[in-house]
């Protein structure tokens, strides 16, 4: 018996407190795909949602971001600047998402802009999450529970795994993109078991929908398997992008996707 937990320990280990990355570590390459595929989703999205080969393209951009969010938060040297990073942009970023992906709702001009300015843009700035969040904060709150999961604090985690629990009709991919963040931390020592456990979670979350494959019905989230499986490959360090690419790259692709709209005559001033 004491052989057999001393086998079963370190395996028990790895899966909750991985110290290493063995799945894709190609990071660069993986931020560079996820931006330009969700560049791609939400300009289908916003400008032309008749066209859906942009958002079935944009369905690679999720597991990317969410692989990226699991690997940096067991890579990170401090983890509270690392949440605190993505929970400021996630803050910053809202109201451009709002606006950019045609999520505003009467209730965020609710209150006049003139004379009350200040009291208009706090509505206006807590209406814009009430709304439509934006996948900043699925991803904020993965990584906040698989920050308590290493600090060994699992009521911690618990407590925000429920959360994420009672916000899911909200969030962006609802608790099925928190489970597969936390499929990635839990299997990045185990590319094998990684690719399976996220391959068969992918066929179940994405069961029934009007795309099939041999005769099996499946919604648009299926076209996102290529890139979770391609996060599973063993791959080594490839190049990398620099920290400020993908910070500032998302606040500055909502603002294009504002001005274009607004070109295109889709918005009016």
């Amino acid at each position: 018996m004491q052989e057999i937990r001393e086998q079963i320990q370190p395996f028990f280990s790895s899966l909750f407190y991985p110290t290493q990355v063995k799945t894709n570590k190609q990071m660069g390459l993986m931020r560079l795909i996820a931006c330009i595929c969700m560049f791609i989703d939400h300009i289908g999205a916003a400008l032309f949602p008749r066209v859906a080969i942009l958002r079935i393209i944009g369905r690679l951009a999720f597991p990317c971001f969410a692989y990226g969010i699991a690997m940096g938060a067991i890579m990170t040297h401090d983890g509270k600047k690392y949440l605190s990073r993505v929970i400021f942009l996630t803050l910053f970023c809202q109201p451009f998402y709002a606006v950019a992906l045609r999520h505003e709702t009467p209730a965020m001009y609710a209150v006049p802009w003139l004379p009350n300015f200040l009291k208009a843009a706090g509505n206006y700035y807590y209406q814009s999450f009430l709304g439509r969040p934006s996948i900043l904060v699925s991803l904020a709150l993965a990584l906040a529970i698989i920050l308590a999961i290493r600090d060994r604090q699992p009521l911690v985690a618990f407590a925000i795994y429920l959360l994420c629990h009672y916000l899911s009709p909200v969030l962006d991919y609802g608790i099925n993109g928190i489970h597969l963040i936390l499929i990635f931390y839990l299997f990045a020592e185990h590319p094998m078991l990684s690719a399976i456990a996220a391959g068969a979670y992918m066929l179940r979350w994405c069961y029934g929908g009007q795309y099939k494959f041999f005769g099996i019905p499946f919604k648009m989230e299926i076209f996102a398997m290529p890139a979770v499986l391609f996060c599973c490959l063993p791959l080594p360090k490839g190049f990398r992008l620099p920290r400020w690419f993908t910070y500032s790259f998302y606040p500055l692709h909502l603002i294009v996707l504002i001005i274009l709209s607004y070109i295109m005559g889709i918005r009016q001033f």
